[in-house]
């Protein structure tokens, strides 16, 4: 039967998928003589991946080599003792989800995301932290995963979580939504005035995306946000802090990570 309508609303999310990530790992697996081994319970998505390459250069994160992925490495720090997984540089929604659906099939439990955003509400200060609270889908890959409509939620306790776990940090930290887009570039004015009427917070480009694979899979996703630009900003556009700054940061995510992992224990065993 041929497709009708409105393609990208009209996608069967009830259907399995034909193509999975478990083939795919299997196959990078046969290709390159790499055991089945199962990749660390907490993955954290660095999208721009300079402070990846900053955590590498000083020592702090090593390669993980068991990971089967054709598209991305994998580097390993330790935290509190427990070693956390980082893949850098999986801009946009369709990569990050095509890396988080992999991360799944190889045993993470957990996959945080650590972005950069431009900020949309002109209340809130640069730099500063924005843990996603909801996503604005004006994207596509997260309508292959949900039904059409317009927001996607986080986890509410993974939330507050990694809220409470950033709060303490240099840089100010807020909860709330951020607008999710596939085109940077065509971020208009008009929108953004809309959008920080409706109380929008920042645009970027993975949170509905990987929000929408959460619920979908079952996989706990949680997203915190560096507010480094704005259109309206002419000093220090871009800034994000420091890499020490940044190393602090995923330790913290991480370790938010964990007593979510071990409040969800908790709650199964009783």
């Amino acid at each position: 039967m041929p497709l009708q309508g409105l393609i990208l609303l009209g996608h069967p999310v009830s259907e399995p998928s034909a193509f999975t990530a478990e083939a795919l790992l299997t196959a990078v697996r046969d290709e390159r003589g790499l055991s089945s081994a199962l990749v660390p319970r907490i993955c954290v998505l660095e999208f721009d991946g300079d402070l990846t390459d900053w955590l590498v250069a000083s020592g702090y994160a090593r390669p993980y080599t068991e990971w089967a992925c054709f598209h991305t490495v994998m580097h390993a720090i330790e935290v509190d003792g427990t070693t956390c997984g980082i893949v850098a540089r999986t801009i946009g929604g369709p990569y990050a989800v095509l890396v988080a659906e992999q991360l799944r099939a190889s045993g993470a439990e957990i996959v945080l995301g650590l972005t950069s955003a431009g900020r949309v509400s002109g209340s809130l200060p640069l730099p500063s932290l924005v843990v996603v609270q909801n996503a604005i889908r004006d994207e596509g890959t997260s309508y292959h995963y949900l039904a059409p409509g317009n927001v996607v939620e986080s986890d509410s306790i993974l939330t507050e979580i990694l809220e409470s776990g950033v709060r303490f940090m240099a840089l100010p930290a807020f909860r709330g939504t951020v607008w999710t887009t596939d085109a940077p570039f065509r971020e208009t004015q008009q929108q953004l005035e809309a959008h920080a009427a409706s109380g929008v917070l920042a645009v970027e480009m993975q949170a509905a995306s990987l929000l929408a694979f959460s619920k979908a899979s079952g996989t706990p996703v949680g997203i915190v946000a560096i507010l480094s630009n704005a259109v309206d900003q002419t000093d220090e556009n871009f800034n994000k802090g420091s890499h020490v700054l940044g190393k602090t940061l995923i330790e913290s995510m991480c370790r938010s990570a964990l007593r979510y992992l071990s409040r969800n224990s908790s709650v199964d065993s009783r």
